[in-house]
């Protein structure tokens, strides 16, 4: 399964891969608290594999805007656990550790992860390029104005898409002169991430831009509060319009979507995928 993601990662004409989120968090936005212990973690997890995830992202520290930073011991014994009983379990299923903490992310692969999902786009630990390129496994940088605490203070930007376009052209320039195999970099916009209600708006409708980078793009906009804002619905009523920027995602460009409700954007994936290969 590792060798098929990394033959993914370089193949122009992959298709689009669906990740389901645990948060193993007390904390997090749209499901904290639900998935704290192992057992409801696995039972999550073994839905969204029959309900057709491809890969399962696992994250110990909430970065909603306003998140208070965990330590690494207390990241590690929240998540640790559960990506071992994950890989005991369903050992076809890709794994994501989702962390900025290159010790998270080296115990994480050890214990059985492929895929290290960095939201503060390797800005966070210097250790963290060092740690991706011994390990050599597939790496996404994402983009995020600031951090968690501060990132949603009244974010500006002079060009939007310019600026990130120039963030990960920076970023893939020090992971590949460190050690980073380029074809194992995938690229994350941060929808909600320092971002106000119309970046994110504008980064799902020029998505296509950053194809350029020729690197796979993940885009994560799953009931977040730019759709909550704009509908005026709370977190477990944004189904229909997560399902909405997931279609406008994939037709211009997405290549992994990230989502809480995986049986239906999996649905949503399947048309989506279908109308873009008829463009």
């Amino acid at each position: 399964m590792k060798k098929d993601f990394q033959n993914w990662c370089i193949n122009p004409d992959r298709k689009t891969l669906v990740m389901g989120i645990i948060n193993v968090t007390p904390d997090s936005f749209s499901d904290g608290g639900k998935y704290v212990k192992i057992k409801n973690a696995i039972n999550h997890a073994k839905k969204m594999v029959d309900d057709g995830a491809d890969i399962i992202d696992v994250g110990g520290e909430s970065t909603r805007p306003g998140a208070e930073e965990v330590s690494s011991l207390e990241e590690l014994r929240r998540v640790i656990p559960v990506v071992e009983s994950i890989r005991l379990n369903f050992p076809d299923i890709l794994i994501s550790i989702d962390t900025t903490k290159s010790v998270v992310a080296h115990e994480a692969v050890k214990a059985g992860a492929d895929i290290i999902n960095d939201v503060s786009g390797l800005n966070s630990d210097s250790g963290m390029v060092g740690v991706v390129a011994n390990l050599k496994v597939p790496i996404i940088i994402m983009h995020m104005k600031g951090n968690p605490k501060n990132m949603q203070t009244n974010p500006k930007y002079k060009n939007l898409i310019s600026e990130i376009t120039s963030f990960f052209e920076k970023k893939i320039k020090i992971a590949t002169e460190l050690g980073i195999n380029r074809d194992l970099i995938i690229i994350d916009p941060g929808i909600g991430f320092g971002k106000t209600i119309n970046h994110n708006f504008e980064i799902i409708s020029k998505l296509k831009e950053f194809s350029k980078l020729n690197l796979p793009i993940m885009i994560g906009p799953s009931r977040k509060s730019f759709i909550g804002k704009t509908l005026n619905l709370p977190v477990e009523s944004r189904i229909e319009g997560t399902s909405a920027t997931i279609t406008a995602s994939i037709l211009n460009g997405a290549n992994i979507v990230r989502v809480h409700d995986v049986l239906e954007m999996k649905r949503v994936t399947e048309i989506s995928e279908k109308i873009r290969m008829m463009a």
